[in-house]
């Protein structure tokens, strides 16, 4: 049952949290969800330590990226059709033996094709947990006026995961032995998946069968055309993640001083998070698509001076900017796709946007590796700037794809905003779309 919500209380962090059941899902979620944020880096760092080379440790990382982002809705389709535990468990202990055996093919110096065959697996059973969560949030509190703020809260704590994530596998890379950072992912997934996975009174419910008794139509997410907008304008969240990552590593090793790359990062990390709390906490008047549109305007312009830049304390400072513009581009695509797709579709829309990113990193990290061996960090500095650019253009030249679906009469077709409307829940606060 949703909680109730007095007329004359704003819905905020603190209602939220007091959800019947939501610290149950909540902090074995967190822990689960470090996959998506330290695989990428831990595999960097290994194999770049192992090989020499960035462009070769960038290619096994696009490699797990693509994987996760092409098994990612695959994923998102089954836990919606059979329930999350049954796709979690086995996906999960999958995933910690790939990751294993990543790593030690990597420490023994295996070949390349032995380290592609690993990431393979590796990437294709990241558990998404992240949208998981997004529809346990969403059972729980359909109709209610705390749904925008669900939705915030679960983009912050994505923000933070980038926080937490790579600075806490930069640190156990470079301050305990190379594989650290991969063994920890390996744990933290096979123990925050397994309790998250257990939390079955807080999974939602499987409706596998229409009224009639026969099977019930299910459509892709993907048939929706501003999923598809989204999809492509989330490469460009990708690339940033994908190109800092590899390019601070870069310059941190090239200015002589490789133990600040985990505070120069964070610090770009904590930008993000910092925005995306404020994005949850401010009652918007704009529409996500037009926070959308700024905050990849934004997010181009801050990273056009990455190459530039020629010290720590200057990376810094524009990480920090690159970092608060990547939250409202983030948060507004996820409000976005919940007024664009059924609930039926909501855990495989979230994970195409969530595979996205990856994918969008994945071919960062490969194009940023490759860069950063030939021209050194400037150039891999570069590889955020193209793909937030090209990103914005196809938002632009698409944004009227982004609306939802219409009645003749001209209102919001939802089956989601009638709830709310039924709930004295004006549908055009921050679910609003410009």
């Amino acid at each position: 049952m949703a909680p109730t919500v007095t007329d004359s209380a704003r819905p905020g962090y603190g209602q939220l949290l007091r959800t019947p059941g939501a610290w149950t899902f909540l902090l074995p979620g967190f822990a689960a969800r470090q996959p998506f944020a330290m695989l990428t880096i831990g595999i960097v760092l290994l194999v770049e330590h192992t090989t020499g080379s960035y462009g070769q440790a960038g290619a096994v990382a696009a490699v797990t990226g693509v994987s996760m982002a092409l098994f990612a809705p695959q994923s998102g389709k089954l836990a919606d059709r059979f329930g999350q535990r049954a796709v979690l468990l086995p996906g999960v202990l999958v995933h910690a033996a790939s990751v294993s055996a990543l790593t030690w093919l990597a420490l023994a110096e295996a070949p390349m094709w032995a380290l592609f065959a690993a990431a393979v697996p590796a990437g294709a059973s990241v558990p998404q947990v992240g949208p998981m969560v997004r529809a346990r949030w969403a059972a729980r509190l359909d109709g209610s006026p705390l749904m925008p703020t669900a939705a915030a809260f679960e983009s912050v704590t994505d923000e933070f995961t980038f926080v937490v994530g790579p600075v806490l596998a930069t640190a156990l890379c470079t301050g305990v032995h190379p594989a650290a950072g991969l063994i920890a992912e390996a744990g933290l997934t096979l123990v925050g998946g397994l309790l998250f996975a257990a939390q079955k009174r807080t999974q939602p419910p499987v409706v596998r069968t229409a009224a009639d008794g026969a099977t019930a139509p299910r459509a892709s997410a993907l048939s929706v055309p501003g999923v598809r907008v989204l999809v492509v304008s989330f490469l460009g969240i990708g690339s940033v993640f994908g190109g800092m990552q590899v390019s601070i590593t870069a310059f941190s090793e090239q200015i002589g001083n490789p133990g600040i790359n985990g505070v120069l990062y964070g610090v770009f990390a904590a930008g993000n998070m910092l925005a995306g709390i404020a994005c949850g906490a401010i009652a918007w008047k704009s529409g996500p698509l037009r926070r959308v549109l700024i905050g990849y305007a934004g997010l181009t312009l801050a990273a056009s001076t990455l190459w530039a830049v020629d010290s720590a304390l200057l990376l810094a400072l524009v990480g920090l900017v690159v970092g608060l513009c990547i939250a409202p581009a983030l948060i507004g695509g996820y409000t976005l796709v919940d007024s664009l797709v059924p609930a039926t579709a909501r855990t495989e829309a979230f994970t195409w946007l969530t595979g996205a990113v990856a994918l969008g990193q994945a071919l960062a990290v490969t194009a940023a590796g490759r860069l950063t061996d030939s021209g050194g960090a400037s150039a891999g500095f570069t590889v955020p700037l193209i793909g937030t650019a090209l990103a914005l253009v196809t938002l632009v030249a698409l944004r009227s794809r982004l609306a939802p679906p219409r009645d003749p009469d001209g209102t919001a077709d939802s089956g989601r905003i009638a709830a709310r409307s039924a709930s004295g829940v004006d549908h055009r606060s921050p679910a609003t779309v410009d």
